[in-house]
């Protein structure tokens, strides 16, 4: 979700331009300094059904629930080696131990029963690391290339993360859905776009370059980066607690929707699916949960535009 201070431009963007609600990275002019903080959240994995491409196939604290999400574009170092994350980390809390309705678990099962969710690095040293590789070109019309990057340090493979948003890229449901856009992942070379998973320090600091403020929690989408933050891609929001995977595809599907040129839409209707272009973090509305841009008919998902 993006707050945007003045409506995007319906246009597509090419390199160069400004951007969405964050800050767009094609032609156009930019659509606002803060206009975009885009904050994601969303629904089940029931409710998503991720399945193969063929098929179709993305903070869990109250703050999260008002807040938005954004995107940046400063370019990092790809493929540079720096030192590991140093920073403090934030530590979720634990969930509350299940107990039997018969009797009550000894202290030891108490503990046994504790999940805690990982320690996130708060800020990293802002290098990046590319995926090696590329894909072959998903979709019909202008092929847009792109990088998938990790931030030099984290615990994440730059190679599955790249099998993750090529899958989602190439989803029937996905961008290439409008007859329009094609995707090819490439890891060297000119790009069109790059997408970039990082501490929420150094989205923070990307993106707060072009006047946005993350508040180390949201993601953003600025020139031809696709910001992603750590805490986002490992834990979700509350509503996608469960579907971590459905989460990361509407991240990336709202995000890069932005780079397209498309702006946040509302709910369309009680019960009818929340768009991927809505700011679903800041509440349903009724709409029902969804990822994707286009329904499994091929048939956009929108609603009212707005800011």
């Amino acid at each position: 979700m993006t707050a945007h201070t003045t409506p995007p431009s319906p246009g597509r963007r090419r390199r160069g331009g400004a951007a969405h609600a964050s800050v767009r990275g094609r032609k156009g002019p930019l659509l606002g300094g803060l206009a975009a903080v885009t904050v994601l959240g969303a629904a089940g994995f029931a409710a998503v059904g991720w399945t193969s491409p063929g098929a179709g196939e993305s903070h869990s604290d109250a703050r999260a629930e008002a807040t938005q999400s954004t995107e940046t574009g400063v370019s990092g170092v790809s493929g540079d080696s720096g030192p590991a994350p140093t920073g403090p980390t934030r530590r979720a809390k634990p969930s509350p131990p299940r107990q039997s309705p018969s009797s009550s678990p000894k202290p030891s099962d108490k503990s046994s029963e504790k999940t805690t969710r990982p320690d996130i690095p708060l800020t990293g040293p802002g290098t990046f690391t590319t995926a090696s590789g590329g894909s072959g070109t998903s979709g019909k019309g202008t092929v847009l290339r792109y990088r998938v990057e990790v931030e030099v340090g984290l615990d994440l493979s730059a190679a599955d993360v790249a099998k993750q948003v090529e899958r989602i890229l190439a989803d029937r449901r996905g961008w290439t859905a409008d007859g329009k856009s094609a995707f090819r992942r490439v890891s060297s070379g000119t790009t069109d776009f790059v997408v970039r998973v990082a501490t929420p320090g150094t989205v923070d600091k990307i993106c707060g370059q072009h006047g946005l403020d993350t508040h180390g929690d949201y993601n953003c989408s600025v020139s031809m980066n696709v910001m992603v933050n750590l805490e986002r891609w490992l834990l979700a929001t509350p509503v996608y607690a469960k579907d971590v995977t459905g989460y990361r595809a509407l991240i990336i599907n709202h995000e890069v929707g932005h780079f397209l040129g498309h702006g946040h839409a509302g709910c369309p209707g009680p019960g009818k699916p929340a768009p991927a272009m809505m700011q679903q973090i800041k509440g349903m509305h009724g709409c029902a949960p969804n990822v994707w841009p286009y329904d499994e008919k091929g048939r956009y998902v929108t609603g009212p535009s707005v800011p």
